[in-house]
């Protein structure tokens, strides 16, 4: 198939979707498929891709020259052109203005379109500036979406949430795309401890994501803090980068407790070192106030890590039926309680890791969710 991504930046410290739609072009490459990666950033984009040499097609756009994220009609010219050869295009988020010009060019040229939420039409999203969202939703997001040959969730929990949204749309759910094959060898955890030695004393808690306030990273110091009272010391790992007065906020909250030489903000982190930190981990703990999917979760359950996360994520019961995680409430209390039992018992960490590894790899096998993509794209392409 012919089939074309769309994301306006490919920069990893945006968080998860950038990383999924490299991923999912890479593994539609190599599936057989034509894939064309469109963007204006291409700043994570692999080289070999941007040199023609190996990989996906990447087309290029110029950054949009109207308020508002808008494209002039010339400079989406090129993607017009590309649009006449697709079989089917796949654009991501509902707020992109752009992708709602974009939409309206496929609509316009008979290109079906599939369009991922990435949990954006949560309930928790839709609460944050609801008024202008609601408001773009009737002007141009609801004809974005109904428009569509699929609305993409990522969980059944998403696709509930967000439905209500688009009543004459058509939602479809299948898991976001997690390129495994790095996980397949794993470099152990001595890379993270040669890095960080304060790893080697206490129980070390890991946060690794884009840092936002809705990710709740303060309840995790707030537990930290009362761990530590209690007698168990943990080291906390704030791994990632994104909004600095939240961050400045956190630095203040942890002075404030008298935890500098327990909680540690390293910046973001990849390559083989992210791996090898999930594995220098006791437990991944992500209290966040909302996840569609939560790419970080899966990849700590994949290198073996027990995961931690809140309620309030979509994929929780994925996560605590794979035997490799638990869910609490989002408040410090309850990722204490959560977590003492795990941090007293190694021989409990160890089999939730090894319960979640095996999960991850069966049910989110790469080959196994990109099937179901492919039938999504063929029966978006044949208009079923």
């Amino acid at each position: 198939m012919r089939i074309a991504q769309y994301m306006h930046r490919v920069d990893f410290e945006d968080g998860g979707p950038p990383r999924a739609v490299v991923d999912l072009s890479r593994v539609l490459h190599d599936r057989g498929h034509e894939v064309t990666l469109v963007t204006t950033d291409t700043r994570d984009v692999p080289e070999a891709w941007l040199s023609g040499s190996e990989g996906p097609a990447v087309l290029e756009l110029p950054s949009p020259g109207l308020p508002g994220s808008l494209f002039m009609r010339g400079q989406l010219a090129p993607m017009a052109r590309l649009m006449k050869s697709l079989d089917v295009l796949q654009l991501h988020g509902p707020w992109e203005r752009a992708n709602a010009q974009i939409g309206s060019m496929a609509r316009q040229a008979g290109t079906p379109y599939v369009i991922s939420l990435r949990g954006m039409l949560d309930d928790w999203s839709m609460e944050q500036g609801g008024f202008k969202k609601r408001l773009y939703l009737k002007l141009a997001g609801r004809r974005l979406l109904e428009g569509a040959a699929y609305v993409h969730c990522t969980a059944d929990a998403e696709l509930a949430q967000s439905g209500k949204w688009f009543p004459r749309g058509q939602g479809r759910v299948v898991p976001n795309l997690i390129d495994l094959a790095p996980y397949a060898e794993l470099p152990g955890p001595d890379e993270a401890r040669a890095k960080y030695p304060f790893l080697d004393d206490g129980p070390v808690l890991l946060f690794l994501s884009r840092i936002h306030v809705k990710k709740g990273i303060e309840h995790l110091i707030e537990a930290a803090h009362r761990l530590c009272d209690g007698g168990t010391p943990v080291q906390v790992i704030v791994a990632g980068s994104g909004d600095d007065a939240y961050v400045q906020r956190l630095r203040a909250q942890v002075e404030a407790v008298g935890l500098e030489d327990r909680v540690h903000f390293v910046g973001h982190v990849g390559g083989s070192l992210k791996f090898s930190l999930y594995e220098a981990a006791d437990v991944f703990v992500l209290p966040t106030s909302q996840e569609n999917f939560g790419f970080v979760q899966f990849e700590a359950l994949a290198c073996g890590t027990p995961v931690m996360t809140t309620t309030l994520v979509d994929t929780w019961r994925e996560i605590v039926d794979s035997g490799g995680g638990v869910a609490v409430e989002q408040n410090a209390s309850a990722v204490v309680e959560g977590l003492e039992p795990l941090l007293n018992d190694p021989a409990k960490r160890e089999e939730m890791g090894r319960l979640g590894r095996a999960w991850v790899l069966e049910n989110l096998a790469t080959d196994r969710i990109a099937e179901r993509l492919e039938a999504m794209y063929t029966d978006a392409a044949l208009g079923s």
